[in-house]
């Protein structure tokens, strides 16, 4: 049985604008009943981190700015030239029912294929590097994304009622490989039970007034960045 998944390609954008426009496709995905694969970029150098993270100690760990805390788990993760996506999964789907170390495993062995796909080749991480503590490329875990044995992307999860959200980042491994050819390979090689076909997601005014308020409520919020 074929499924349609959905993309979006959101271009650069500031940091907590990033990360409003991925809770605003959390919150409706379960309305869009399918997968949804967001790419998206950088208009400024800047960090995120993990929900649970203490705000001075991030402030401590790096000189980027801005901050923005995300919703999602894991450490602190540098943004600049990075290749960053989220990958949406509604209630119910095949991929929300996996543990969370599962989807952690799948989406790198699906970045894996796609960097295949460009003739790169990755491995994935079968055991752990302890490197700095709560900053995500300074060590490896298990299932993490190598590339000569450095860690090349990480990634964090949130799942709630409303489905499962996948935030990830990829230090491209060469300037050479172009960030285009690298989305149109993860695009090539998604995998599920059945055929997929991909349709560009339509994005709503009513999704972009709320991707606004979360900018202003949330994500631009000091309350929010440093609330421990």
């Amino acid at each position: 049985m074929s499924q349609t998944w959905f993309h979006l390609n959101s271009g650069p954008g500031p940091a907590a604008h990033n990360m409003a426009v991925d809770e605003a496709l959390l919150e409706s995905v379960a309305f869009a009943g399918q997968p949804i694969l967001r790419f998206y970029g950088w208009t400024e150098t800047a960090a995120t981190f993990g929900y649970s993270q203490r705000f001075d100690e991030i402030a401590q760990a790096t000189q980027l700015r801005p901050l923005v805390r995300r919703m999602t788990g894991g450490g602190l993760v540098p943004h600049d030239a990075d290749w960053t996506y989220a990958f949406v999964v509604p209630p119910g789907h095949e991929w929300y029912e996996l543990r969370a170390i599962a989807s952690y495993r799948r989406i790198h062995e699906w970045i894996h294929r796609a960097f295949a796909a460009m003739n790169v080749v990755t491995e994935i991480a079968s055991c752990c590097r302890k490197g700095i503590p709560g900053q995500c490329f300074a060590g490896w875990e298990q299932y993490d994304l190598l590339w000569q044995g450095k860690k090349i992307a990480g990634a964090a999860q949130r799942r709630n009622k409303q489905g499962l959200l996948i935030q990830g980042s990829v230090q491209p491994p060469s300037i050479r490989l172009q960030r285009t050819a690298w989305t149109q390979a993860m695009i090539g090689t998604a995998r599920c039970d059945g055929e997929i076909s991909w349709e560009s997601y339509p994005m709503s005014p009513a999704r972009e007034q709320r991707m606004a308020a979360l900018v202003d409520e949330k994500y631009g919020s000091r309350d929010y960045t440093e609330k421990r």
